[in-house]
């Protein structure tokens, strides 16, 4: 006979969840024991941590040993922000997009990114400037600087068609990513690839990425005048 599907841990925690936002486990309330929770979804032990783990991280319960999970009282709503393909915005907006490589060079790593990445002296990294275009308009600049040594065949793959975030995410998925935004005035550089007059301030995006404990890349990604991002929670 066959076995009828168990239960996920999204299914589980989804149904957690709905429960302590419709206050069915109030603030402060001891939810019941995985084991118990477990019986009741028809679910292995391990499913329901997995499940409470993420709503831990969440921030909507808080998990001690011997004393179990509890709701937080002050259930935390967090915003998760997509790191996003250029291609995809640009396709989300309905608009044709197109990719162009402007330079590309393997150097020695600039004393800057030696000591932000920590590489050692001799490390050697792949400079690209690429373009991206929203209906041929100017979409953003990224200018990216790879770490040979933790990924290779960076060195002489074809990145004329495809966009080094896309071919990294295919050949080199990343552990950890620290991403931050600024605020900067166009130079005159920056001003000549999006479109615009030097001094016009733009959102610009720098991240971070490691596999494990080794430093992939760091890139940086300029988006026209006008650009916004949002995200919910």
């Amino acid at each position: 006979m066959k076995s009828q599907k168990r239960t996920s841990f999204q299914v589980v925690r989804d149904e957690v969840k709905r429960r302590i936002e419709s206050r069915v486990w109030p603030q402060g309330s001891v939810l019941p024991t995985e084991t118990e929770l477990a019986a009741e979804f028809d679910c292995a032990r391990a499913t329901v941590n997995r499940a409470l783990r993420e709503l831990a991280d969440q921030g909507f319960v808080e998990r001690k040993r011997k004393s179990g999970t509890r709701v937080k009282k002050a259930p935390a709503r967090q915003a998760r922000l997509e790191i996003a393909l250029a291609r995809q915005m640009v396709e989300a907006q309905n608009a044709t997009y197109r990719y162009a490589l402007v330079a590309r060079d393997v150097v020695p790593a600039p004393a800057w990114l030696s000591s932000q990445l920590t590489l050692p002296p001799d490390a050697q990294i792949l400079h690209l400037q690429c373009m991206h275009y929203a209906d041929d308009r100017p979409f953003q600049f990224e200018e990216r600087w790879i770490n040979i040594a933790s990924v290779p065949d960076v060195e002489y793959a074809d990145l004329s068609e495809t966009g080094p975030h896309e071919w990294l995410l295919n050949a080199a998925p990343f552990t950890d990513a620290n991403l931050a935004f600024s605020a900067v005035a166009a130079d005159a550089r920056l001003a000549e690839f999006l479109g615009t007059m030097p001094g016009m301030p733009m959102m610009q995006t720098e991240r971070v990425t490691w596999l494990q404990n080794t430093p992939v890349t760091l890139a940086r990604m300029t988006h026209h005048p006008g650009f916004r991002i949002s995200t919910r929670y």
